[in-house]
């Protein structure tokens, strides 16, 4: 065989096993150390999509000037009265669906979603959480564990449900807490594993062939009546 031939072979094969590129849009609040990551990570292919949009809950908040510096649309629609949830998702909806987005990934997102928004992408909805669910769910999860004097915490990448931090559970690392650890530290320490954890979190959520039993994401295998990846294009 002409090594021309092989090439193209070789190409061909590739187009045949490389996951399809998703289109991903990240929902943050804050300062867009996580978003950042998921950005780079998908801008060098380790996760098989693409970050087409930024939707950011506080037209201040400094994760907006991360994204126009890496390219990537921010959008800030409005978010309403409430402090924990947004009052109306619906133009929220309607800014994911006008650019395509299949998947959201949450990255410090501080609003509950709700039908709206989690019946539109149902098994579709990431989320970072800084401790080893189902320990510790909800707001400031690292401070909790620290003063409970755990000798392991760590974070988890789940699926969204109606249910808060209780979706099933994508991936897990766990972070050791020191004896000479201060709450500052841990925290460091922390931030570090989640920016590891959620790229490769998110990759294999796309990648790998994935079923849910029960409250389980069980991965492997050729799912019944799909192509063998675990998120089918809408």
């Amino acid at each position: 065989m002409s090594p021309r031939l092989v090439r193209a072979t070789r190409s061909l094969v590739d187009c045949l096993v490389a996951p399809l590129a998703r289109t991903l849009a990240v929902l943050a609040s804050g300062k867009g150390t996580t978003f950042e990551a998921l950005a780079r990570a998908a801008g060098s292919g380790e996760i098989p999509g693409r970050i087409a949009l930024l939707l950011c809950d506080r037209p201040d908040a400094p994760v907006i000037a991360r994204a126009r510096r890496l390219g990537i649309e921010a959008v800030t629609p409005p978010a309403g009265r409430f402090r924990t949830r947004l009052e109306d998702e619906t133009p929220w909806l309607e800014a994911l669906r006008a650019r395509g987005v299949e998947i959201l990934l949450l990255a410090g997102f501080m609003r509950r979603l709700h039908a709206t928004l989690l019946d539109a992408y149902p098994d579709r909805i990431l989320n970072l959480h800084p401790s080893l669910l189902p320990a510790f769910p909800g707001r400031d999860a690292i401070r909790e564990a620290f003063e409970r004097g755990v000798k392991v915490t760590g974070c988890t990448v789940h699926l969204v449900t109606a249910e808060l931090d209780a979706g099933p559970i994508v991936a897990q690392a766990a972070v050791e807490v020191r004896e000479d650890d201060t709450l500052e530290s841990l925290s460091e320490r922390m931030h570090e594993t989640e920016h590891r954890l959620y790229p490769a979190g998110v990759r294999r959520f796309l990648a790998e062939p994935w079923r849910r039993e029960g409250a389980r994401i069980v991965f492997g295998g050729r799912v019944a009546g799909t192509t063998g990846r675990g998120v089918e294009r809408g």
